[in-house]
């Protein structure tokens, strides 16, 4: 049985009692897919040419992260890309060796046509790998990729960014195919990705940090079509993750910051939120919840520090919780208020969030009343 593997292990058993009504339940590489694509969270990626590599995943997975991707493609130079290979082969092989503490792990190739060359590289380093990420995907290439990942009981997330899907002419086309071929691959999708920079990059566009990827919105659109082909609640969709933040710095700001002062001074963490600002940790937390929003689930990020913020936004609330039960439990339909009794809950509309939800809540656990994002996110960044 491989290790077991549980959201917030950072936090103390005392922080996790004080915070949580139902704490973040434990799970393996084993576990049904659907429940290891929700459990995917922020998902880190490291370039594959990182000095000792093998010791920055398990740094990084002991303080929280718990998936994480080795990147040979856009985080790797040309000239470097042969050293990428062989330092992702070493890692992987030590990891292997001692899989005790790892995270859910993938390696991106350079080419998604690469990817049965790499994992035959791998040797018994690929004991150490959940599955594959698979860049610029498209149908045709795309299809062997899958079928080099499902021979060695990989896992794989393709990566939607290519120029077919964006452009409106050629985008319905794409997609229909690339549901296809997902749809014969079904059992080995863990969850489809989006590659917002590709698609901005297409039009020259970098998004500014004072914006969030919605309002930019060539990309929003195309979110929005591989969301509605592809992230279905009918039986024929995957989940889809959302798109990643690449800001980490502190800059001079045009517009105002995009989080609220009050519910931080309540928590007499003015100060706490000053600091979100100054790293741009504003922005993502309002990408992250529009992502939610628009039917995406789990983030990519590039930094550390940007997984406790995602991974607290992924947390259930007490209110969310009772909601999704009050759902679940009814199979009748209808209409009632709910437990809160502050809006309307309609049972049949309503069931596949709830279901998504109660997913969630066994992953991220579920807070309690009186506990709010401003104190789970605090306890996670500051240790209290």
């Amino acid at each position: 049985m491989s290790p077991a593997l549980r959201h917030f292990p950072q936090l103390s058993e005392a922080t996790l009692s004080r915070l949580f009504h139902h704490r973040p339940q434990p799970f393996d590489r084993t576990a049904p897919r659907a429940l290891l694509a929700h459990a995917l969270g922020a998902t880190l990626y490291v370039p594959a040419t990182r000095d000792q590599l093998a010791d920055t995943i398990r740094r990084r997975h002991a303080a929280g992260v718990l998936s994480m991707v080795i990147d040979l493609e856009d985080a790797v130079a040309d000239d470097a890309a042969q050293l990428a290979v062989e330092r992702t082969v070493a890692a992987l092989t030590e990891l292997a060796a001692d899989p005790g503490a790892l995270p859910l792990l993938f390696v991106r190739p350079r080419t998604t046509a690469d990817t049965a060359h790499l994992l035959a590289e791998l040797g018994t380093g690929i004991r150490a790998l959940t599955g594959v990420v698979l860049p610029k995907f498209a149908a045709g290439p795309g299809r062997e990729a899958l079928a080099a990942a499902r021979a060695r009981g990989l896992y794989a997330m393709p990566v939607l960014e290519t120029a077919a899907i964006v452009y409106r002419e050629t985008r319905d086309e794409a997609l229909g195919g690339i549901a296809t071929v997902l749809g014969e691959y079904r059992e080995s999708i863990l969850a489809v990705r989006i590659g917002a920079t590709d698609m901005s990059a297409l039009f020259g566009i970098r998004r500014d940090r004072d914006l969030t990827i919605y309002d930019v919105h060539v990309v929003a659109e195309t979110i929005s079509a591989i969301v509605g082909r592809l992230g279905r609640s009918d039986g024929t969709g995957f989940v889809v993750t959302g798109p990643v933040w690449e800001y980490f710095a502190d800059h001079e700001r045009m517009f105002r910051p995009l989080l609220r002062a009050t519910p931080f001074e309540r928590n007499h963490a003015a100060r706490f939120r000053e600091q979100l600002v100054g790293r741009d940790l504003d922005g993502l937390l309002r990408e992250t919840a529009l992502d939610r929003a628009n039917g995406l689930h789990g983030k990519t990020v590039i930094h550390p520090s940007h997984v406790a913020a995602v991974h607290a936004l992924s947390s259930v609330t007490h209110e969310e919780h009772q909601d999704a039960l009050d759902i679940a439990g009814r199979e009748a339909g209808g209409v009632l208020a709910s437990s809160y009794r502050n809006k309307m809950n309609e049972m049949k509309p309503h069931r596949n969030w709830a279901r998504h939800t109660l997913i969630r809540a066994d992953l991220f656990g579920v807070t309690r009343p009186e506990i709010g994002f401003v104190d789970l996110l605090t306890a996670l960044v500051e240790g209290r």
